[in-house]
């Protein structure tokens, strides 16, 4: 029965194309009205035959030279070809014969911003406003919000939103659209204002919830973010993006079992997701319950194996268990897809060294310094690894190094001191560590840590007590 209606429309409209064509071909005499030509250049239009709508637009104003309706027609059919200042001049006309039309300001607004003349659609927009009421204000307020958005006037995008809201404060499409601006403008203060005066009058509104509490999670006040998000969600318990939301708050306030719970509802609610999965596994990682961050994370990988840093992740997790080969592989993985990261490069040398490898880790530790020379963490753990192995030379050597790269960080004073010592030279080792204990006394602990046999050595202790009794300005590091 449903196909009954369709199926007369479709006889009428070919009825109607008949008769069209029967008049375009001078076969007929008396006229069609208004609204058929109108349907005809619909038909036409909608099916991509923009040279025969134009020609019954033209027809059409040929039988009704004063049809605001039909110049709209023509002038969108234009604005389609591109001819934008045809258009403009038709729509000029449309005016005089109704200038109540809100198409006449919508596409009159398209043919200025084609030809880049945003102010101008900007002042026909503002001086529409007056003329409309009801939807069609909104329609041109949201027309308006989207010509600030194309020539970056964005605080006045969300000011169109707001006023939106202040007529229609259940409009979704502003309600959606005003949580991106806000956190674009950083308009957090208005927004929470806002949304508290919707849910006066519509407490029962999940998207106003949700504004609010995302406009409090810019602020950072996660707290407050959170018990609107909970409001969001149980009005709508399928409410994705708020549980999504939810979980970041918790993560920021470091409550992980929280965060999990939440995050699994988006996984409940949607099709799998890497980055809710690499969450989840960040999560568990700062519980300290590798294995379940690992099982996340490795879901993470089969949803996308092209991303390095999941692969890291993994590794990391198998490093923290001291499963350095296991790690390794996973490293591997990580560096196939992007080798030159120095995180991944600290890693295998860390693998490779707890391995015994020291040529490995030396090649990958001095990756990283090549890498990023500056980068402190890098030559230490080249350092480290040189002791290790008993290059005693090139442990002092590197040092020196460090100290001309870093321009002259007090930190490999230390190690310089302690190279020193390993080869013999206490005299002048004692004296770089005077240096050392002068400029940089809050790292004496890693020295001790270097060689704790060191505090065998009595010149070396009683340096350090002398130094603690003695007075000492304060010092950069």
């Amino acid at each position: 029965m449903s196909e009954k209606p369709h199926s007369e429309d479709r006889e009428s409209m070919g009825e109607l194309l008949k008769q069209y064509r029967q008049l375009l071909n001078g076969k007929q005499h008396f006229l069609l009205e208004e609204d058929d030509f109108e349907r005809v250049i619909n038909y036409f239009d909608d099916s991509d035959q923009l040279p025969s709508a134009m020609e019954a637009a033209e027809m059409g104003l040929q039988q009704f030279p004063y049809s605001a309706q039909l110049m709209i027609k023509k002038a969108d059919l234009l604005l389609a070809t591109r001819k934008y200042r045809e258009a403009l001049e038709v729509l000029e006309m449309a005016t005089l014969y109704d200038p109540t039309d809100i198409n006449l300001y919508i596409l009159k607004t398209d043919a200025y911003l084609a030809l880049d003349q945003p102010q101008k659609a900007v002042e026909l927009l503002e001086q529409a406003l007056d003329m409309f009421t009801g939807e069609e204000r909104l329609d041109l307020l949201f027309e308006l919000a989207d010509v600030y958005d194309d020539y970056e006037e964005f605080d006045k995008v969300f000011d169109c939103l707001l006023l939106i809201l202040g007529e229609d404060p259940l409009n979704e499409e502003a309600l959606y659209k005003i949580c991106f601006w806000t956190d674009f403008t950083g308009r957090n203060e208005e927004s929470i204002s806002l949304h508290q005066r919707i849910l006066e009058d519509h407490p029962f509104s999940e998207l106003a919830w949700f504004n609010l509490a995302a406009a409090y999670q810019g602020l950072k006040l996660y707290e407050k973010a959170i018990d609107a998000y909970q409001y969001a969600v149980a009005i709508d318990e399928k409410f994705d993006y708020a549980y999504r939301n939810m979980g970041d708050a918790y993560l920021r306030l470091r409550k992980y079992k929280e965060a999990i719970e939440v995050l699994e509802k988006v996984l409940e609610l949607n099709r799998p997701e890497e980055l809710i999965y690499e969450a989840i596994g960040h999560c568990y990682h700062k519980m300290g319950q590798y294995a379940q961050a690992r099982f996340n994370y490795k879901k993470a990988v089969h949803l996308n194996s092209t991303d390095c840093k999941l692969h890291y992740k993994v590794a990391v997790t198998y490093m923290l268990e001291e499963q350095w080969q296991t790690a390794l592989k996973h490293l591997e993985n990580a560096m196939r897809i992007t080798r030159h990261v120095p995180e991944f490069n600290l890693a295998m040398g860390e693998c490779h060294l707890n391995l015994r490898n020291y040529k490995e880790a030396i090649q990958h530790f001095g990756e990283v310094i090549h890498q990023k020379p500056r980068y402190l963490p890098g030559w230490e753990a080249l350092l480290k690894c040189l002791l290790v192995a008993g290059m005693n030379e090139e442990m002092m050597e590197t040092s020196l190094q460090a100290l001309r790269v870093t321009e002259g960080k007090p930190l490999f004073l230390y190690y310089y001191s302690t190279a020193l010592f390993s080869l013999g030279r206490s005299k002048e080792a004692l004296i770089q560590l005077e240096l050392a204990l002068e400029n940089a006394p809050r790292h004496l602990k890693k020295f001790i840590d270097l060689n704790p046999s060191i505090l065998r050595n009595l010149q070396v202790v009683d340096l350090i007590a002398r130094y603690k009794k003695a007075p000492r300005r304060k010092k950069k590091e």
